[in-house]
């Protein structure tokens, strides 16, 4: 007989019993063959495991050291029952997530912190990529998740969009212009401009200059940053002039105001990005969190 599980449930039943009568009930099993596992279990281990009388059963020397085994043996079984499943949910592992630094000023952190509530044996690892340095993160499965600003065309990957924002004017704060409520965008035809480079972020990079070219110039590009902090630090020390998504302005930085643009807003997109074989609960698990998180701010 090879030993399984189920025959150290029937011994520890009958060590706690006492009874092989009360030991088969508690089991669901009928007497006689409870006896005859028990039996065929001693057999196998070469000692005997029960004094047994016709009025009572005593665990021998053996039984009692064997009982404690059998019972961390239980128990460990049981954990690893629990942790498989709580794995298969995606309520343990490890996710590593790309994301802009812009992502890390609007609704990322919020998504994080529901997260981890849920989902606290879960270790997340954070990166600060860009776009198109996270979409060869991806593919390399350095991360698993991105959130970022240039979706590129990628067979392998998923692109899910999640929020759109308006792009904001960030000025010096003595410029000229900051007075103003709205900045007409041909208005900053003869400014220096500030901007992500094209080769870590093409889609955004395309954006601006496409903008500026419908407002009727091309834009003077003064400097380029490849962290909207830099872009934002550089604007305070009056560099240049950027575009940038609203949720900049929650990063404060002195000597920096932001105004919004006249007209029809253009918009710029946080999109998540995936592989599409990949079948990890945990990542599942967390596009849920932000697909609930995302509707939840829509209703508000």
């Amino acid at each position: 007989m090879n030993m399984e599980l189920r025959h150290l449930e029937y011994f520890v039943a009958v060590a706690e019993e006492l009874h092989f009568g009360r030991a088969a009930q508690r089991l669901h099993i009928a007497q006689p063959p409870l006896s005859q596992q028990i039996r065929r279990l001693e057999e196998e281990l070469g000692v005997q495991l029960f004094y047994r009388t016709k009025r009572r059963v005593q665990l021998t020397e053996a039984g009692q050291a064997f009982l404690q085994e059998a019972r961390l043996t239980l128990a460990q079984a049981e954990q690893a029952v629990r942790v498989a499943r709580r794995a298969g949910r995606g309520e343990l592992g490890q996710l590593t997530i790309g994301f802009v630094g812009s992502a890390g000023y609007g609704t990322l952190p919020h998504i994080l912190k529901v997260f981890r509530e849920r989902f606290p044996d879960v270790h997340l690892v954070l990166r600060e990529f860009p776009s198109a340095q996270q979409v060869q993160a991806l593919r390399n499965a350095r991360i698993q998740l991105g959130f970022l600003r240039s979706p590129a065309r990628d067979r392998g990957l998923v692109f899910e969009e999640i929020q759109r924002e308006p792009l904001l004017v960030a000025l010096p704060e003595k410029h000229p212009l900051a007075g103003q409520a709205r900045i007409p965008l041909q208005a900053l035809g003869g400014e220096s401009f500030i901007i992500f480079p094209r080769q870590l972020g093409p889609a955004f990079y395309d954006q601006i200059i496409t903008l500026c070219q419908q407002a009727g110039f091309s834009p003077n590009v003064a400097q380029e940053a490849i962290e909207m902090q830099t872009i934002v630090s550089l604007v305070a020390a009056e560099i240049g002039v950027a575009l940038v998504p609203a949720s900049m302005r929650h990063w404060q930085r002195v000597g920096v105001v932001y105004r919004p643009l006249e007209g029809e807003s253009a918009m710029t997109a946080i999109t998540m990005a995936w592989r599409k074989d990949d079948t990890s609960p945990v990542l599942h698990a967390f596009l849920s969190v932000v697909r609930e998180v995302m509707a939840d701010e829509n209703r508000t």
